[in-house]
C-alpha cells in the first residue's frame, strides 16, 4: 500500500495546483494574486447565530471596508512554495514511519518508544490546534478578552491531567479509552459504547479543524472552500493510513516548534509597533475609532449612546459571552473536557513509563502556556492594526485574523516581507491542521479497529496485519465523514466548535474515566449510562441553545435596526449610503425570517447559554453515579484491586518497544 502513496500524493499536489491556477485565472479583476474571500452564506442547521446579528449590526455601523477588504492579496509563488515544502516534509516523515510500522502497537502507540520531552512537544501540538491559533486569535480580535477564556481553560485542564489522569492512564491502558473502561468489565457493550463515544467526540472536534483547513487552503491557493476540504481530507487519510502514530507524533513535534517560532516573531513585531509598551498598546486599542464602531455594532446600538466608552468596553469581559454563566459553562467544559480527549489520551500510551508520561505533561503545559500568552497579543494586535471590519469582511468568524496580522507585521500586502511572512504563517497553520486532524482520525480509527472490530466482533482474536488493515480502512471512513461535515460548517468560528466538542467530552468521557480509575464500586452500567446519556444530553441541549439559528429572533433584531434607522432618518432628514443599504437589508431580513422556526421547530432558545457544560456535566456525573448504584456488580468491584495496583505501580502493563 505504501507504494501507492507517492503517486497519490503527486496527483493531489498537481491536481490541486492545477485547479488553483484555473480558479486564479477566473478570479476577480484584481489580478492573478487576488484570492476570493470566504463566502458569506450561513450554513444550514448549526449557524453562526451568536455572531450573525452582531455581524449585521457591526456592518451597519462600521466604516466602509478599505479597498480590497473582501480579498486578501497573496504572493502565489511564495505561498505555493511554502505549501509544497510542508507537503514534502510531512510526506517524508510518513514514508519513513511507514517502514517501521509493522505491528498494532507501532500503529496505535508508536511502539511506546517516544520520550517524555518528545511527547510533551507532541501533546502541545495536539492542543495548539487551528482552533487555538486561528480561532482564539479571531475571537479576541472581534470580542476582546472573552476569547481568552478558551486559553485559561486549556491551562487549568492540564493541572487536572498532570495530577489525576496522566500516570494512571499510562499504567492502566494500552491503546484507547476503551482499554481502561473495559479493564474490569467483560461486557462487549462497554467496548462498543466507548468506541462510539470516541468517534463522536473526535468528529465533533474535527469539525473545528476542518473548517480552519478549508479557510486556509482557500487563502493559500485560492481554490474553493469545498475543494479545499476534500483535498485536505484526502491528504490526511493517506497520512494516517500509512504513518500511524509514529508519523503523527513527529509531524506534531515539528509543527509545534514552527508554531512557537511563529508566535514569538509576531508577538515581538506587534510589541515593536507599540514601542514595547503594554500601556501604550492597550491604550491604542481602547481609543481606536474602528474598534469603537465595531463594539457599537456588536452591542446593537445603531446610534451611539452619549458618554458610553465603547473602546473600554472592548477590553472588558462579556462582549461575546454576555451571561457570566456562559463563561462558567465554557470554563467547565474546557477544564474537564480537555482531560478526556481521545487523541490526547492516546499520547500517554506512546511513552515507555509513567515517569515519562508526567514529564510530557509538564513540558507540554509550559509550551502551551507560553504560546497562549502570545496568542493574546495576536488577537488584540489584529483588532488594532487590521481592524475588526476588515477581519469580518474576509471571514465573519474572524478565523483569518492571525494571518492578516502576520501580513501587516511583515510590511503589508504587496511587500516582499509581508507576503513572505504571510506565506510562512499560512504554511505553519496548514501543518498545524494536518497534524491535529491526523491525530483525531487516528484516535477514531483506533477506536473502530481496536475496540469494535478486534474486541467486540472478533472477541480479541485478530492478527496484527488484520488489525492494521482494519484501522486503515476505518481512517478512510472517518476522513470521509470529516470532509462532509467540514463542508456543512463553513462559517462557524473554529474555537467555538471546539468548545462545544469539549462539552461533550466533559459530560460523557470524563466522569466515566475518573470513576473507572478511582471508584471501587463503579461498573459497566455506570460506564454505558454515563457515555450514552452524557453525549445525548449535551447534543440535545445544544440543539435548543443559542448556537442554533432562530429566524424569529433574526427578524426581531432586524426590526430593531429598522426602527432605529427610520427614527434617525425622520429626525436628521436623511441617512448615509451605508445606512440606507443597512436599512434595506434589515427590512429584507425581517420579511424572510418573521415566520420561520429553528431546526427543531422552536421560536427561541430553551437553554440560554452558548455552551451546555454547566448543565450537561452535572447530569453526566449524576446519571453515571445513579446507574452504578442501581446495577451493582460485585465481580467488577473485586477487579478494582488489580486495576489499582496496576495504575499505581505499572505492574503488568505491556513492555514498550524501543524505536
Amino acid at each position: 500500500m505504501r507504494y501507492l502513496f507517492l503517486p497519490l500524493l503527486m496527483v493531489l499536489i498537481f491536481g490541486t495546483s492545477a485547479l488553483a491556477a484555473d480558479v486564479s485565472a477566473q478570479a476577480a479583476p484584481g489580478g492573478p494574486n487576488a484570492v476570493a474571500a470566504a463566502a458569506a452564506k450561513a450554513p444550514p442547521g448549526l449557524a453562526a447565530s451568536p455572531q450573525a446579528p452582531a455581524a449585521a449590526a457591526a456592518k451597519a455601523q462600521a466604516p466602509a471596508p478599505a479597498p480590497g477588504g473582501k480579498k486578501m492579496q497573496t504572493n502565489r509563488t511564495f505561498t505555493i512554495s511554502m505549501f509544497l515544502l510542508i507537503i514534502a516534509a510531512t510526506a517524508g516523515i510518513v514514508v519513513w514511519a511507514s517502514k517501521s510500522t509493522t505491528t498494532a502497537s507501532d500503529y496505535y502507540a508508536a511502539g511506546g518508544g517516544i520520550s517524555g520531552i518528545q511527547n510533551g512537544w507532541a501533546i502541545a501540538g495536539d492542543f495548539l490546534s487551528a482552533a487555538t491559533f486561528l480561532g482564539i486569535t479571531g475571537l479576541m480580535s472581534l470580542f476582546g478578552p472573552d476569547g481568552f477564556m478558551y486559553s485559561v481553560g486549556i491551562i487549568i485542564s492540564f493541572l487536572t491531567i498532570l495530577l489525576i489522569i496522566a500516570e494512571p492512564c499510562r499504567n492502566a491502558g494500552k491503546y484507547t479509552l476503551g482499554d481502561i473502561l473495559a479493564f474490569r468489565s467483560s461486557s462487549r457493550v462497554v467496548r462498543a459504547v466507548a468506541a462510539l463515544s470516541a468517534v463522536v467526540v473526535s468528529i465533533f472536534y474535527l469539525l473545528g479543524q476542518m473548517v480552519g483547513a478549508g479557510k486556509l487552503m482557500q487563502l493559500l491557493l485560492g481554490i474553493p472552500y469545498k475543494v479545499s476540504i476534500i483535498g485536505v481530507g484526502a491528504l490526511i487519510i493517506v497520512y494516517v493510513a500509512l504513518g500511524g502514530m509514529k508519523a503523527t507524533t513527529w509531524v506534531q513535534i515539528i509543527k509545534a516548534a514552527l508554531l512557537m517560532f511563529t508566535g514569538v516573531v509576531l508577538s515581538v513585531g506587534i510589541l515593536w509597533k507599540s514601542g514595547f509598551s503594554l500601556f501604550a498598546f492597550f491604550d491604542s486599542v481602547a481609543t481606536s475609532p474602528q474598534i469603537q464602531d465595531h463594539v457599537r455594532g456588536v452591542m446593537k446600538h445603531p446610534v451611539a449612546q452619549p458618554g458610553f466608552d465603547y473602546g473600554q468596553r472592548f477590553l472588558e469581559l462579556g462582549l461575546f459571552f454576555k451571561n457570566p454563566l456562559d463563561q462558567v459553562s465554557l470554563g467547565l467544559a474546557w477544564i474537564l473536557g480537555a482531560a478526556g480527549l481521545p487523541h490526547v489520551m492516546m499520547r500517554f500510551f506512546t511513552v515507555p513509563n509513567a515517569k515519562e508520561a508526567r514529564k510530557s505533561v509538564v513540558a507540554s503545559m509550559f509550551l502551551i502556556g507560553l504560546f497562549l500568552i502570545m496568542v493574546s497579543f495576536l488577537g488584540f494586535g489584529a483588532a488594532l492594526y487590521v481592524t475588526p471590519q476588515k477581519i469580518m469582511a474576509l471571514d465573519k468568524g474572524g478565523n483569518m485574523a492571525g494571518l492578516m496580522i502576520a501580513q501587516y507585521i511583515g510590511g503589508g500586502a504587496g511587500t516582499v516581507t509581508g507576503d513572505l511572512l504571510l506565506a510562512f504563517v499560512c504554511a505553519v497553520a496548514f501543518a498545524t491542521i494536518l497534524a491535529v486532524v491526523s491525530g483525531l482520525v487516528l484516535a477514531s480509527s483506533a477506536a473502530i479497529a481496536h475496540d469494535l472490530y478486534v474486541n467486540v466482533i472478533k472477541k480479541g482474536k485478530a492478527d496484527q496485519g488484520t488489525q492494521i488493515k482494519v484501522a486503515r480502512v476505518a481512517s478512510f471512513f472517518v476522513g470521509a465523514i470529516a470532509i462532509v461535515l467540514g463542508i456543512a460548517c463553513e462559517n462557524l468560528n473554529i474555537a467555538q466548535l471546539v468548545g462545544l466538542a469539549l462539552a461533550v467530552v466533559a459530560s460523557a468521557n470524563f466522569p466515566v474515566l475518573i470513576f473507572a480509575l478511582f471508584w471501587k464500586r463503579f461498573n459497566s452500567a455506570g460506564i454505558i449510562a454515563g457515555l450514552v446519556v452524557g453525549t445525548v444530553v449535551t447534543i440535545g441541549i445544544l440543539m435548543v441553545s443559542p448556537n442554533m439559528t432562530y429566524p424569529k429572533k433574526v427578524a426581531a433584531d432586524a426590526q430593531k435596526v429598522v426602527l432605529a434607522l427610520e427614527k434617525k432618518q425622520s429626525e436628521a432628514g436623511g441617512l448615509s449610503a451605508v445606512e440606507l443599504k443597512t436599512l434595506e437589508k434589515a427590512k429584507s431580513d425581517y420579511v424572510l425570517n418573521k415566520e420561520g422556526t429553528s431546526l427543531v421547530g422552536l421560536d427561541a432558545p430553551l437553554f440560554p447559554l452558548k455552551n451546555p457544560g454547566i448543565l450537561s456535566v452535572p447530569i453526566g456525573f449524576f446519571v453515571t453515579i445513579a446507574a452504578t448504584f442501581l446495577f451493582r456488580n460485585r465481580r467488577e468491584e473485586e477487579m478494582f484491586e488489580e486495576l489499582f495496583v496496576r495504575q499505581t505501580t505499572g505492574y503488568g502493563m505491556a513492555k514498550a518497544a524501543k524505536h
